[in-house]
């Protein structure tokens, strides 16, 4: 089967990375967004799911692009904070180091760190007509301190449930065994291998 080129609606190569590994038994080639357009596509995650960012995303690419894209939007819920930061995990503060703190300063001296990753995925069809969403949830809980220098995003600071390690510490193999994005994507991967006919 020829695969069919989809571009990841995305500028952050971890993620680009990471979605090639998961997708890499599935009939596509997912493109780089960055390296399919010149143009600085810019997409205001306004949503209130994470699934409505990811669509958002994937649907402003393909539109722009006319060919079939894929978005996928994430983020850590942590149970004492009311499941906070959510869906405005990325924008809580300016970056990575910013946001790790943010979530560890609200939870100093807080005993419950019960926590889970929420990742959805989007893929818009454009000539089929078709878009399709998935979503996963990793479990687990936050560490007391940022650890390991793996993975980006939270990942030093989420220990997934059944592990000692946080997602930063443990090697990449057995994140992408596990975590919230993998069964996101392993749910599209049993999507592409029910539908015969793709653009």
């Amino acid at each position: 089967m020829s695969k069919s080129r989809i571009v990841f609606a995305s500028k952050n190569r971890d993620k680009y990375r990471e979605m090639v590994f998961l997708l890499r038994e599935a009939p596509v080639e997912l493109l780089f967004g960055p390296e399919v357009t010149k143009v600085d596509i810019q997409v205001q995650e306004t949503g209130n799911s994470y699934s409505e960012n990811a669509l958002h995303k994937a649907s402003a690419w393909s539109e722009i692009l006319n060919m079939p894209a894929l978005a996928d939007d994430s983020g850590i819920e942590v149970t004492a904070l009311c499941n906070e930061p959510g869906v405005h995990s990325a924008r809580i503060a300016e970056d990575d180091e910013l946001r790790i703190l943010w979530v560890l300063n609200k939870l100093n001296g807080v005993e419950n760190r019960e926590a889970r990753f929420v990742a959805s995925i989007a893929l818009v069809l454009p000539k089929m007509s078709q878009v399709w969403l998935t979503v996963g949830i990793c479990y687990g809980k936050v560490s007391q301190v940022k650890k390991g220098d793996n993975g980006f995003g939270y990942d030093p600071i989420f220990v997934p449930k059944g592990y000692e390690k946080t997602f930063a510490e443990l090697e990449a193999e057995v994140k992408n065994r596990i975590s919230h994005r993998y069964i996101a994507a392993k749910a599209l991967c049993d999507m592409f291998k029910s539908q015969n006919v793709l653009e």
